[in-house]
């Protein structure tokens, strides 16, 4: 059997651990430690009790698209939906993307931003964030057939500036600036959504996995100009979201009560995390996403997601060949922990006392 030499080469994407263990307490994966609405049950149920599952879903998600379209304040018609967040990245790579071509990222960031390059076969460069956590335009590769900026960033949670969006998006142009947008349910303000409207380069990636708790569905949706959009639906699979992910998305979509009742429950939680970890001798980085990335300047940090394991409390350690300007030469490491519900930041908290 032949397999491409690129695939052969590469590594590929890990994605973080998935113990099946009930007693496990995860806090490694940013998923929502709360139930999705009620509502969502509901639709779910209806598409199982109906002749839903043996015909094959709206190819486009049309009904989701004109909940989405309402909700944000966007023509449907601009709204693309995927398998998950990670499946628009794949659409969008293998429609902007040639073989040796060129895609950028910031780095640290989402390393699936490299696989991606590497199974189609092109090249990936990365810019090292400032040390404030914005990317210097003036760095940032010339020629990129596509680039992928996370706001917010992950590991860290930080976010763009609006004057650096629109000269990344004025330097990258005309080839296509993606703002991964999967954690900006979780920050001030509305995102860049509104920015589509006049940029035709400028494409904003969402998912339902965080901010909505639908991880295990996979949804996930771009917004871009409508012309770009019906090119984009020439690479995507026939029917990449099925019944039941439809009408679960548009269901927890809709309820926008229960959305940011959840919301603020994460984000309260958030800044108790942020004072506790700190106090426990953790560089912390403000965050405005559903994680905190926590360092230490005098201690390797590993053991303790090794230790936290063995004690059934997972962490995601991340480890990187380089951190933001400025950071010390060497590998770039912390640990990303998920705001998990009040009792088990509390039952976390113990432990890292009984640890350090």
């Amino acid at each position: 059997m032949t397999v491409r030499p690129n695939i052969r080469a590469m590594a590929g994407y890990t994605p973080g651990e998935q113990l099946n263990d009930p007693d496990i307490i995860k806090l490694n994966t940013n998923e929502n430690p709360y139930p999705p609405s009620p509502r969502v049950f509901d639709a779910i149920r209806a598409a199982l009790t109906s002749n839903s599952l043996r015909k094959y879903p709206q190819p486009l998600g049309d009904t989701f698209r004109k909940t989405a379209g309402r909700v944000l304040g966007v023509d449907p018609d601009s709204i693309l939906i995927g398998n998950g967040s990670d499946d628009i990245l794949t659409i969008l790579t293998r429609a902007f993307v040639s073989e040796d071509g060129l895609i950028a990222s910031p780095t640290p960031s989402y390393i699936l931003y490299k696989s991606l390059a590497e199974i189609q076969g092109a090249r990936f460069e990365a810019v090292r964030w400032e040390n404030d956590w914005q990317p210097d335009v003036s760095k940032w590769p010339r020629g990129a057939n596509l680039s992928f900026v996370p706001n917010p960033n992950s590991p860290t949670g930080t976010t763009l500036d609006p004057v650096t969006v629109i000269r990344l998006r004025n330097a990258t142009s005309p080839a296509p600036l993606v703002l991964d947008e999967a954690y900006t349910d979780f920050a001030d303000g509305p995102g860049y959504v509104s920015l589509t409207a006049d940029y035709p380069n400028l494409i904003i990636t969402r998912t339902l996995s965080k901010s909505y708790s639908l991880a295990g569905i996979r949804f996930g949706f771009a917004i871009a100009q409508p012309e770009v959009v019906r090119e984009l639906v020439k690479v995507k699979d026939s029917y990449n979201c099925d019944v039941l992910s439809l009408a679960a998305a548009t269901a927890a979509i809709e309820d926008q009560d229960h959305f940011r009742e959840v919301r603020a429950k994460i984000i309260a939680t958030r800044g108790r995390m942020t004072t506790e970890l700190a106090a426990l001798g953790f560089d912390v980085t403000p965050s405005h996403a559903n994680f905190l990335w926590c360092r230490s300047s005098d201690r390797d940090v590993k053991p303790i997601y090794e230790t936290l394991k063995a004690r059934k409390i997972l962490v995601r350690y991340m480890s990187y060949a380089a951190g933001p300007v400025g950071a010390p030469d060497g590998p770039y490491a912390g640990l990303r922990i998920s705001v998990g519900t009040d009792a088990e930041i509390d039952k976390l908290l113990a432990e890292l006392r009984a640890v350090l």
